[in-house]
């Protein structure tokens, strides 16, 4: 049986920016271009009109910036893979897309293979972040003192990598050597600890909050 398209929606005022990014996915059948928008508030209307698997979404805009509409659409489809993309850094303005919702961050220097890689890691619940921001995020806070904050034990740490990596319970199971009941009982715990409703917010909050080691955690 096919696997259907994963469905994408790009967001950024810039045409230019956008023709090029409509270009990098159209030349990959397993990607479905389902609509554009130069704001937020467009993007908003997109979502709920397409429901898109994945959102590339720009910081700034006119009408409605990428972190509010990041939010909006966050609270009122969860399910939606948000990828937030930039040109510069702004520590203020990407903290506070973490914060919104975002899963994803990269910068749009990004080579067409990496954009799809990360489109398709979105859509599977795989967070991807660029090396440069993650260079920033590493700097923000000692991870030690975040993982004391949360309280996670070395076995739910290790189940947090896994969810970051995009791993299902079954996947995280095989990972660890453990039972899926086991698996499940360190998620519930995992989500309690964090505050957090569902794996999407445990992934945003994690790389926010530095709780794991992206970099390591991908070579896991």
């Amino acid at each position: 049986m096919k696997k259907s398209s994963i469905r994408v929606i790009i967001v950024d005022d810039h045409v230019m920016v956008r023709s090029g990014l409509r270009l990098f996915l159209l030349a990959f059948e397993d990607l479905k271009l389902v609509g554009e928008a130069a704001n937020g508030e467009e993007a908003i209307y997109l979502c709920s009109r397409e429901k898109p698997d994945v959102v590339l979404m720009d910081m700034v805009m006119p009408v409605m910036d990428g972190v509010r509409a990041t939010r909006e659409i966050h609270s009122n489809f969860p399910r939606i893979q948000i990828i937030g993309l930039t040109t510069f850094y702004d520590p203020e303005m990407i903290q506070k897309m973490l914060d919104a919702g975002a899963t994803s961050f990269l910068l749009k220097s990004v080579s067409a293979i990496e954009l799809v890689r990360a489109v398709h890691d979105a859509s599977n619940g795989k967070s991807t972040i660029s090396p440069e921001i993650q260079d920033f995020l590493r700097g923000r806070r000692p991870p030690a003192a975040q993982e004391a904050k949360y309280k996670l034990s070395t076995r739910e740490r290790e189940v947090l990598i896994g969810i970051v990596n995009g791993l299902s319970n079954a996947g995280i199971a095989s990972e660890l050597v453990i039972s899926l009941s086991t698996v499940k009982f360190h998620v519930t715990r995992i989500l309690t600890k964090l505050n957090v409703s569902n794996r999407a917010e445990a992934v945003s909050l994690a790389l926010r909050e530095e709780l794991v080691n992206i970099s390591s955690s991908k070579n896991k």
